[in-house]
């Protein structure tokens, strides 16, 4: 099992780790007061990688090698100029996406063949990858000039966003993102070209004619079961889906007390067991009825089973951001933190969770190393 925790948050980022004694505690902060999006730790040789949004003062990306202990600046991705004016915005629509940085919304490593490749989803939709450890980025210009692009809303912010990134660990050149608002989208080329694979989904908010439009989809959340790659779990703004196939067709799965959320996980090696955060959807977004639970299906959706023991009692508003739940190599230990600045781990499935702390700033994301 992992035995440590990192937590990326509103105001730093806490690393967590297990003592000798099975005892969880924090032993370094780093970037403390600023706001951490996302944090990777590169399995593939054990760096560090952190993004932060300044607002005023823009996006930066530190990484840290497992051999210093101190932390260099990495280069951030940059948008080309846009080849001509943006277009005015048509009545009752949204301002088209800006071409220039706001967040960096994922980070995920390349395959255990590419040594040193990253990708970066972004916030407004793009998708950079570096060859060289951070150190430059190119922006995929094949799925940025889709011309279904420019139907992208956004899900959350006021702009699309690339937040899951899965790489297919059999073949590094095949690549799945998930996008707020636009889909679930795949290459299999290393990013040369790209298909909108959400068939099955629908959406619940749009128009009929719209409903099943594949590029209309927002999902909130994508996982890939790392020892069957062909089956992925997705959150969506009004329902679970599952894929058996490679995210080529996705199937519906009910699950109670909501199938709004925003966060998922996968079990590494057992592609039917999975973990969700129900929540009340649209304005409210809070969980159902102030009852904090951790839903888990064994059985591929057919079934589930609410999770709550160490969880606090109702009333408890709270939410769980998209990458804010992490199961670790083992499938065994799992991690969660909330808005509210909650931090729990399970060491048993998440059968029962304990309390790690109650009083982190607003947690962004967690992941085991």
């Amino acid at each position: 099992m992992s035995d440590q925790l990192l937590v990326a948050t509103r105001k730093g980022l806490f690393i967590l780790q297990r003592s000798s004694s099975d005892q969880w505690q924090q032993a370094q902060t780093h970037f403390l007061g600023e706001p951490v999006s996302i944090v990777l730790p590169d399995p593939r040789d054990q760096t560090l990688y952190a993004a932060l949004n300044l607002g005023h003062f823009g996006v930066k990306l530190w990484r840290r090698s497992a051999t210093r202990q101190d932390w260099e600046a990495c280069a951030v991705p940059v948008y080309p100029p846009r080849p001509e004016p943006a277009p005015a915005p048509q009545p009752d629509q949204p301002p088209a996406a800006p071409w220039s940085l706001q967040q960096i919304w994922a980070l995920a490593p390349g395959g255990v063949d590419e040594p040193g490749v990253l990708w970066a989803g972004t916030i407004p939709g793009g998708l950079f990858r570096s060859e060289d450890a951070g150190a430059s980025w190119v922006l995929n210009r094949a799925l940025w000039d889709r011309p279904e692009r420019e139907a992208w809303g956004g899900g959350g912010y006021d702009y699309p966003g690339i937040h899951s990134i899965c790489v297919d660990p059999r073949d590094s050149r095949h690549v799945a993102v998930a996008v707020s608002t636009g889909g679930v989208w795949q290459t299999y080329d290393g990013g040369e070209s790209w298909a909108c694979t959400a068939a099955g989904m629908y959406a619940e908010y749009m128009p009929p004619e719209l409903r099943e439009d594949p590029n209309m989809q927002d999902v909130h959340r994508m996982v890939q079961c790392q020892d069957a790659p062909d089956t992925l779990w997705a959150q969506h703004h009004n329902g679970i889906f599952r894929s058996t196939d490679g995210g080529r067709h996705w199937q519906d799965v009910r699950a109670q007390p909501s199938t709004f959320g925003f966060a998922a996980a996968v079990h590494p090696h057992q592609a039917d067991t999975a973990w969700f955060v129900p929540a009340v959807k649209d304005e409210c977004r809070v969980p159902v009825d102030g009852r904090l639970i951790v839903n888990r299906t064994r059985d591929g959706g057919r079934s589930f089973e609410a999770l709550q023991a160490g969880l606090p009692p109702p009333p408890a508003y709270d939410l769980v951001y998209r990458h804010c739940l992490a199961v670790d190599a083992s499938g065994e230990r799992l991690a969660m933190g909330s808005t509210t600045g909650g931090l729990w781990v399970s060491e048993d499935g998440g059968n029962r969770w304990h309390e790690l702390t109650a009083h982190l700033p607003p947690v962004y994301g967690v992941s085991f190393s």
